[in-house]
């Protein structure tokens, strides 16, 4: 049995597989009123006569535009579940003849109107079929322009999706390797002198693989991601003994609170790796959770190598630059992630809406 390739985007459960963003969303129908409007705009300074009054033309103009660009939207809001279940292609195909039907609609009963109250024209709409003609083929074109730029803008969300996935999987066997033969040689140490940490030790490293080998695209309970944290973090210390210190400070009421899986437990490793294991005399790793106006703050501070060991071990940054596309991808620009340094520590800041991603293809 063929099993989905975790490169592609498809195989993730909460990618959505139609190219066209969801015109039931509140942004995107302001997106379509603004665009619409400001066309309408061109229209009018393009095509208005030097002397006529251009304010009037540009409100018919744009009760015109709007109508369409309006019934549009809802149009392909309607049939969305529909399209969802065509190919790309028929979905963008079926798109653009509801768009054409639309414009030569509105358009036929502008006709109508215009031909009971002549006044509204504020100039010569000329003949019937030149003016549904006309209408109908700026709609045709202005439409595969814009179903062109959602299909690229898709593609290329696809290809972002298949990058951060493979940067994902690059982490992940980078962590294993040195994180792996460290504990096993930490459990062997301890199999005869202390078989129950040692066994301990063994059930702390199969669950802390699970969760590497698990969906990291996937949203996790908070309390879930410190539990893998901990498991880490106790594997580390039987390793490096009093040399780690690590303080907690969660606030409470946030253990059912959602975040990207693996987000924490990377950033612990940077700053053992980093921060704690060049130093003879160890050092205190802190790790703040914390909620605040809608945001869940996230915080990891190390205190730094000795000056003489920061270039062998300084690192490629993968797993910040990980992170960071990760929290992208889910929550476009409203995420952040920054790194601050100080004369003696070095921490990690990411900043994570409460309110959960974005749904893929609306604008961020």
């Amino acid at each position: 049995m063929n099993t989905p390739s975790t490169a592609d985007p498809a195989a993730n459960a909460d990618w959505d597989p139609l190219f066209l963003p969801s015109f039931c969303d509140m942004r995107m129908v302001f997106a379509v009123v603004v665009l619409a409007e400001l066309f309408a705009f061109v229209l009018v300074l393009a095509s208005t006569p030097t002397g006529a009054d251009r304010w009037a033309r540009l409100g018919v103009l744009s009760l015109l535009v709007q109508w369409i660009a309006l019934t549009s939207a809802a149009l392909l809001c309607l049939a969305r579940p529909g399209l969802r279940r065509l190919s790309n292609a028929a979905a963008a195909l079926i798109s653009y003849l509801l768009l054409l039907v639309v414009a030569a609609a509105i358009s036929e009963l502008a006709w109508q109107v215009i031909s009971a109250a002549p006044a509204w024209t504020l100039g010569d709409p000329g003949t019937h079929d030149g003016f549904l003609l006309r209408n109908v083929g700026i709609s045709a074109v202005i439409s595969g322009l814009a179903l062109r730029y959602f299909f690229v803008r898709h593609q290329w969300r696809r290809q972002l999706e298949a990058e951060a996935r493979a940067r994902i999987e690059a982490l992940q066997a980078r962590i294993r390797p040195h994180f792996l033969f460290n504990s096993l040689n930490t459990i062997a140490a301890l199999t005869r002198s202390q078989p129950e940490q040692a066994e301990e030790a063994v059930e702390d490293l199969a669950d802390l693989f699970r969760a590497t080998l698990a969906d990291v695209h996937a949203e996790v309970p908070l309390a879930q991601e410190l539990e893998v944290c901990r498991r880490y973090v106790h594997m580390e210390s039987l390793r490096l003994g009093e040399r780690l210190r690590v303080q907690w400070d969660v606030s409470g009421g946030l253990a059912d609170t959602p975040v990207p899986a693996l987000v924490l437990q990377p950033l612990l490793e940077n700053a053992i790796y980093h921060g704690v294991e060049p130093r003879s005399a160890g050092g205190l790793v802190r790790v703040g959770v914390q909620r605040g106006d809608g945001w869940l703050h996230l915080e990891v501070c190390n205190p730094l190598p000795p000056a003489g060991r920061r270039c062998r071990r300084a690192g490629n940054g993968m797993a910040l630059a990980n992170i960071g596309q990760r929290l992208r991808l889910a929550y476009g620009e409203r995420a952040s992630l920054n790194t601050q340094e100080s004369a003696d520590e070095h921490c990690v800041r990411l900043r994570i809406p409460l309110q959960g991603p974005q749904t893929p293809g609306t604008p961020s």
